[in-house]
């Protein structure tokens, strides 16, 4: 799992970088611009700076290894971190939302026209950001680069609001001007509706719900291959950072040796951790096989 824990790095890492560059190319282009939209955006981004370097932290501290006082290692500082970077997500749209209102009381210029090339150029940059760090967290099963992918998606979304935003406030002229932080107020809605699809899950695992079906027939269909186990009973996994932990029943032969059925759970630890590296470790029962 070291090649994950690398690539989760690396990503994490690319999008501190990314976050950073945005958040000064919006504030200025915002500043210049006369657009309240692309400065609420700057803000936002800003905060996405904060829960990169989090997720970063989360990144490193979930892959330290068990000790005494954590039998199951640091797995679940993940899911914590996804719960900060949330946070971060709230917080951002709050200001948003705040300073949209502030703004809607106050007289508007209009945005220039630059703004939107600029806004275009960061739709195309948060999209692609959105997608490589959603597949990243995929390989990787990482709650926190999923959130930070999401993170990426809200500022997409946002800047969209923008950029309809400032379209509407240039194109309809005069009476129109304000369109700009009626667009960043809406995206503040859409930022707080990607903070709960990215909390769902990340509760989801603190609370070791069941949401590992394919696991768990990839689990029944490997343990199978290995000579002794007749049939799999209860199969139950929690997920502890970017891997699993498994409690497995297996159905031998009720005529066998104690001896024989432990060498037979030893073999079928040692096979399904092969098999499915993305297990952590294995608790493995045995029963003896019913007969009617």
């Amino acid at each position: 799992m070291d090649s994950n824990k690398k690539t989760a790095q690396k990503t994490a890492f690319l999008s501190l970088i990314s976050n950073a560059g945005l958040a000064i190319t919006k504030g200025i282009t915002g500043i210049f611009g006369h657009s309240d939209a692309m400065i609420a955006d700057a803000i936002e981004s800003t905060t996405d700076v904060f829960a990169s370097l989090l997720v970063l932290f989360g990144l490193n501290y979930s892959s330290k290894p068990a000790d005494e006082n954590h039998p199951y290692g640091h797995g679940k500082a993940e899911a914590l971190v996804t719960f900060a970077v949330v946070g971060f997500l709230l917080i951002s749209a709050t200001i948003i939302a705040v300073e949209s209102i502030r703004n809607l009381q106050q007289p508007q210029e209009k945005p220039e026209v630059f703004t939107l090339y600029v806004l275009g150029v960061i739709i195309l940059i948060k999209e692609f950001s959105y997608r490589y760090v959603k597949q990243k967290s995929i390989e990787t099963k990482s709650s926190s680069l999923h959130a930070d992918a999401w993170h990426h998606r809200s500022d997409a979304i946002s800047s969209v609001m923008a950029f309809v935003g400032i379209s509407i406030a240039l194109f309809f002229g005069k009476g129109y001007e304000k369109a700009d932080d009626w667009a960043a107020l809406l995206a503040s809605v859409f930022i707080v509706y990607n903070a709960f699809l990215i909390f769902r899950p990340a509760l989801g695992e603190i609370m070791d719900e069941h949401l590992h079906d394919d696991l768990i027939v990839q689990i029944r269909k490997e343990a199978t291959k290995v000579e002794g186990v007749l049939d799999t009973e209860k199969c139950l996994v929690r997920k502890t950072g970017m891997v699993y932990i498994v409690d497995l029943h297996v159905e031998v032969d009720g005529k066998l040796s104690v001896f024989e059925g432990h060498e037979i759970s030893h073999q079928l630890k040692d096979f399904l951790m092969i098999q499915l590296p993305e297990i952590a470790d294995v608790l493995i029962h045995i029963e003896p096989k019913r007969t009617l």
